[in-house]
């Protein structure tokens, strides 16, 4: 398999992570209102987990299980947050959307623009039939992040998940490769290259 490529859209860069990242990811993703959003970030965030989950993404993308991607600034490279496809089931043609945002990235549309970088990515250049995300009910920014990309409410799942000795109900939302077809006139990728 090539290598992963990069994604540039209008305002952002996404790229695969590197270690010299990892002081950044533990920062921003580390934030406690960052982290309660999520089942998979940790908080506290521990010294050295940053590292250790940067190691998995090149060999993970070589296996095609994720495509995990760092979003920055196009223009000075800033570490914006993160974002990518996992749980990439080629059989069934199907991957899950993930992203996260650091807090001080919040409001700008961001979290949508990467989000639409990797639907892209993950209809035209890895041929997906299904892209699907969750996001706890509770959390309606994340929610609104996956409308403005097009994806359909397909369920409310009561009390799915544990977090922090709590049952938290998640929602699932989800789009066709037809779907972003029809929706999308332009690409939400400007240009994709291999790094």
């Amino acid at each position: 398999m090539t290598g992963q490529p990069v994604l540039l859209t209008d305002r952002l860069l996404l790229r695969p992570f590197v270690l010299a990242d990892a002081p950044g990811v533990q920062r921003l993703a580390g934030d406690y209102r960052v982290a309660s959003c999520s089942l998979a970030i940790p908080y506290p965030y521990p010294d050295g987990v940053a590292e250790a989950w940067i190691a998995t993404h090149k060999p993970g993308f070589e296996k095609g299980m994720h495509a995990v991607y760092a979003v920055t600034h196009s223009g000075d490279g800033a570490l914006v947050g993160a974002a990518g496809l996992v749980e990439v089931n080629r059989r069934h043609g199907r991957a899950e959307l993930g992203y996260w945002v650091g807090r001080p990235y919040w409001g700008r549309g961001y979290a949508t623009e990467a989000a639409r970088a990797v639907i892209e990515y993950g209809f035209s250049v890895i041929g997906l039939h299904r892209i699907y995300a969750t996001h706890f009910s509770w959390n309606t920014a994340s929610g609104r992040v996956m409308e403005k990309c097009g994806m359909v409410h397909e369920a409310h799942l009561r009390e799915h998940v544990l977090r922090e000795g709590v049952f938290e109900d998640l929602d699932l939302r989800g789009i066709l490769d037809n779907e972003w077809r029809e929706r999308s006139s332009a690409s939400a990728i400007r240009e994709c290259r291999v790094c």
